[in-house]
């Protein structure tokens, strides 16, 4: 089963990198493909184009879209990870969506209107904040970044939920054993979902 890992952190050591690394490992445990698209290593550009806009005299994807959604074309399950800042994923990760996403990839045109094209996929992310998880929850940030970015791009793309893992309350000082301690959690979560063994073919 192939995997894309979507992260979207600028500094090349984090939490969120040490968080996606144990989900790699878990997977590639399992003997899943997995590809990694760290997309500040990458230098992908989230700024949407005019031409990329659908409109009345058509659109067309830039040169680096139309190349990332080759690469992901067949995979099966996209994990997202990232850092909430000011109550929402990083910009960058926002225009990931918007250019790789959206029309012609994760919906397209059909009989009266839109409809998603990409179902039978699947999706999972872990975020961590510096604000604790329930004080998120107390002033409706948490429902509302749910609703935007797991609830609704699902829905438009046609990809199943599986899970979403945070952890709240990471401190630029958090120990190793703290981090060990949420990379545990995310490699359980890896195995809850895909834990089987991939058949060799």
């Amino acid at each position: 089963m192939k995997h894309a890992l979507i992260i979207a952190h600028p500094a090349a050591r984090s939490f969120t990198g040490a968080m996606a690394k144990a989900y790699a490992d878990a997977l590639a445990a399992k003997g899943h493909e997995v590809l990694e698209r760290d997309l500040y290593r990458m230098g992908f550009d989230p700024c949407l184009r005019p031409g990329e806009v659908p409109g009345p005299k058509g659109f067309e994807p830039g040169a680096d879209v139309q190349a990332e959604r080759e690469l992901i074309k067949d995979v099966q399950s996209f994990a997202f990870f990232y850092p909430v800042w000011i109550n929402s994923p990083p910009a960058i990760l926002k225009g990931y969506l918007e250019r790789v996403f959206g029309m012609g990839f994760g919906y397209g045109m059909v009989q009266g209107g839109n409809g998603p094209l990409l179902t039978g996929r699947s999706m999972i992310s872990f975020s961590s904040s510096g604000a604790p998880k329930q004080w998120m929850m107390q002033t409706g940030c948490w429902d509302a970044m749910r609703k935007l970015f797991d609830e609704h791009f699902s829905s438009v793309c046609g990809i199943e939920v599986l899970d979403h893992l945070h952890f709240g309350g990471i401190a630029p000082g958090i120990t190793a054993e703290a981090v060990e301690g949420c990379a545990a959690q995310v490699r359980a979560a890896a195995d809850s979902h895909f834990g089987r063994p991939v058949q060799a073919a």
